[in-house]
């Protein structure tokens, strides 16, 4: 009987140090990943996803224009993020919109559970109804590439000016605070 005990004790313990190897090793990774997520003052390329038909399509606007991207995972709208609601608001007001800039999407579909297609065509309404621009992220190729972090549940907003250089990006939902800073900062960018 001692002997089973000891046998167990010894198992246990192998898995529990076998399970703490494996939290370390994959906190070690994620921790080596966030620190060198995308900031401010950071150059980017452009680089070739999908449009919402499966056909390849680049950043639009891409050294023309100032561009304003929302990078969207759908589920953000469901989980009530504050920032699709910010915009909403920010397409109502035009406060982010002037000559020198241009503003459109781009859909994580890699981290919703909502059916692919079915969003695709709702995005193709959209942009019939009110001529926005929504690319497709399908692949995490622009989240990847830009090395954007855990996008899962989010709804970014990040800021290139025509030199490929990103001046703002917000990863959290847009608050009070939030709100006031970016539109103190966007008002630098719209006109030439």
């Amino acid at each position: 009987m001692k002997m089973k005990t000891l046998l167990v004790v010894v198992m246990m313990m192998f898995v529990c140090s076998q399970a703490q190897a494996q939290y370390y090793k994959t906190k070690a990774i994620k921790d080596a990943a966030e620190k060198d997520l995308l900031t401010v003052g950071t150059k980017v390329e452009n680089l070739t996803i999908s449009d919402l038909n499966g056909n390849p399509a680049q950043l639009p606007y891409w050294g023309d224009k100032n561009v304003l991207i929302f990078y969207v995972d759908p589920d953000a709208y469901l989980n009530g993020n504050k920032t699709s609601d910010f915009a909403a608001e920010i397409e109502e007001n035009k406060r982010a919109a002037g000559p020198a800039i241009e503003g459109f999407g781009i859909m994580n579909f890699p981290d919703t559970w909502l059916p692919k297609e079915l969003l695709r065509k709702i995005c193709r309404k959209r942009t019939e109804k009110n001529g926005a621009t929504i690319i497709d992220d399908d692949k995490h190729l622009f989240k990847n590439a830009w090395n954007l972090g855990n996008c899962n549940g989010k709804f970014l907003l990040i800021l290139v000016d025509k030199q490929g250089i990103v001046r703002y990006i917000r990863r959290e939902p847009m608050d009070a605070e939030g709100k006031k800073e970016f539109y103190e900062m966007i008002k630098n960018y719209t006109h030439e």
